[in-house]
């Protein structure tokens, strides 16, 4: 038996989906040999993470191996696979590879961070492998809203692996490469001990749609408009932007993108050759002189993000342009699970504008960029793999896909963040359980998800916050009355008095009831004017806030 092993390890993206983040190894335990696929981000909310700007897998257990990792290889684009590249590079120091589409986002990533840009390695697509370590590592062309989206073919010890990363099965998908059944079947035929597949829309049960039907709808709705149209998407489906400038043009009307995303992702597309032409675009300083008919704006925003373009159109005016009653807005995409209140609170202001609304309820105005359940099954047909890895899902996604798998005559292994499993011999096991979590980019530093920050903000914003300052003399006792300074709560409570004034008549009541010893010790000074101030607030309007107590003394 050989002493080596093949392991997988899911830091980010099984159990969630969002922050992808995978680690494959060959070698002795504990000295192998590593790849990471991915390294993505997830987005906050002000319910669990108030105030955080990005959300990236905690990657401390990489870090303390980082001699042993080799590279780093990102399949695509979307930010939830290459959005902690830059962020993560200063403790990982790896060389990164991916394709021409994905380097040119990567490299703005690794210049806007002061990395270097050659840390990133272009490569093409299959057959050209690249070799690291005990890794030959492919990238194979598959469908998905992006362009350039790849699967990755992993050969490691006599053994090929398939990461399936996100796909759809698109025959037609307009920008980017289709997804060819015979290239699959080709890389599939000697054998494969295990693919490691997305499972976001495992529950769908109907075949997908290509993206080439969404185009004839999207016409037909702006043959039904009156006044201005805008329309939003995400910013990286460059195939669905495409998409609607070409409605917009073949309609006579001028086109106009909004928003920094929008604009890089086109330019991104064309300068690397995925994208052939895009429609003649106008500036917004020159749309304000053309007929509001004659316009079609496309804009960022499409899950309500508070500084993108849609949600600064539904504040009012936008780069000199704005809405008015008998515009258009369409919705050419689905909403995120998680962010409806946004979409909606945009939604409500467009409407009380008088706009008409066009959501993707009749669905026909987008298409998933992820494959159904029907899709998922026809490439387990091909690639027939012995072993299915469910990836990119929540823990209900997984627990399906590997239901279905086993149902199949695949051995499914249910893997979720954390958990490293041994694929060497015929029956997978799980071998080791890693330290897995995230970490907080909390405006320009990293904090840990543990460390209390964002939990003490939450409490902040849950109990509102007082400050008290006491000044002790030489003979250790109050000089003058403590004072308090109040946030985030009532001026006044059940009392009708001054809140503020309330607990600092009963903060020098403590005082003067307080002992020497008391008043010697900081802890226990400490202590009893903050259980003074949590106990009066308490009373006078029902919550007990967070306390910070100062405690000054003059030698």
């Amino acid at each position: 038996m050989s002493s080596e092993r093949l392991i997988y390890l899911p830091l980010g993206g099984a159990g969630e989906i969002g922050m992808n983040a995978y680690v494959y190894g060959y070698g002795k335990p504990g000295k192998e040999r590593l790849i990471v696929v991915d390294l993505g981000v997830a987005f906050p909310d002000m319910d669990t993470s108030p105030g955080v700007d990005l959300i990236i897998p905690d990657i401390a257990w990489l870090e303390q191996r980082r001699d042993q990792i080799e590279a780093i290889f990102i399949t695509h684009a979307h930010e939830d696979h290459i959005g902690a590249v830059a962020h993560t590079y200063d403790r990982l120091r790896a060389p990164i590879y991916t394709r021409k589409f994905t380097a040119n986002i990567a490299k703005r990533k690794m210049d806007e961070y002061g990395h270097p840009e050659d840390a990133v390695t272009t490569v093409a697509p299959w057959p050209q492998q690249t070799t690291v370590g005990p890794f030959t590592v492919g990238f194979l062309p598959m469908s998905h809203s992006i362009p350039e989206s790849s699967s990755l073919v992993i050969d490691v010890a006599g053994d090929r692996l398939i990461h399936s990363g996100d796909f759809k099965i698109d025959m037609t998908p307009g920008v980017g490469e289709a997804y060819d059944p015979e290239l699959w079947a080709d890389v599939s035929k000697d054998g494969v001990k295990a693919l490691i597949c997305d499972s976001t829309n495992v529950f769908s049960q109907n075949a997908g749609r290509s993206e080439a039907t969404v185009g004839p709808e999207i016409e037909k709705l702006l043959g039904t408009a009156q006044g201005m149209v805008v329309a939003t998407t995400f910013a990286s489906n460059v195939a669905r932007v495409k998409t609607l400038a070409d409605a917009g043009e073949r309609a006579g009307r001028s086109v106009v993108l909004l928003g920094r995303a929008m604009k890089r992702m086109v330019e991104a597309s064309l300068e690397t050759g995925v994208m052939k032409d895009f429609p003649p675009v106008v500036s917004p300083e020159e749309a304000r002189g053309i007929p509001r008919e004659n316009l079609m704006l496309l804009v960022t925003g499409s899950q309500g993000e508070r500084r993108a373009a849609s949600a600064q159109l539904a504040r009012g005016k936008y780069m000199g342009l704005e809405m008015k009653e008998g515009d258009m807005f369409l919705f050419s995409s689905k909403t995120i699970p998680g962010n409806e209140r946004g979409v909606i609170k945009v939604i409500n202001a467009f409407s009380e504008m008088g706009v008409d609304i066009v959501d993707d309820s009749s669905g026909l105005y987008h298409v998933s960029g992820h494959a159904n359940r029907p899709d998922l099954e026809t490439l387990h047909d091909v690639v027939k793999p012995q072993i299915l890895i469910p990836m990119h899902g929540e823990h209900r996604h997984l627990r399906e896909h590997a239901k279905i798998a086993n149902a199949k005559g695949m051995k499914g292994v249910l893997a979720v963040n954390g958990m490293m499993i041994d694929l060497s011999g015929n029956e997978p096991k799980v071998v080791e359980y890693v330290d897995s979590g995230r970490t907080y980019l909390d405006g320009s530093t990293q904090i840990g998800a543990m460390d209390g920050v964002v939990r003490d903000r939450i409490r902040m914003a849950l109990n509102g916050h007082v400050t008290v300052t006491v000044i002790m003399d030489e003979n250790d006792e109050a000089l003058g009355d403590p004072w308090v300074d109040a946030m985030g709560l009532p001026e006044q409570g059940r009392s009708k008095t001054s809140l503020v004034e309330v607990l600092e008549a009963d903060l020098a009541q403590f005082l003067g009831r307080a002992n020497a010893k008391t008043l010697r010790d900081d802890d226990k000074l400490h202590d009893g004017l903050k259980r003074t101030v949590r106990q009066s607030a308490n009373d006078e309007i029902g919550k007990k806030p967070e306390v910070t107590i100062v405690v000054s003394r003059l030698s």
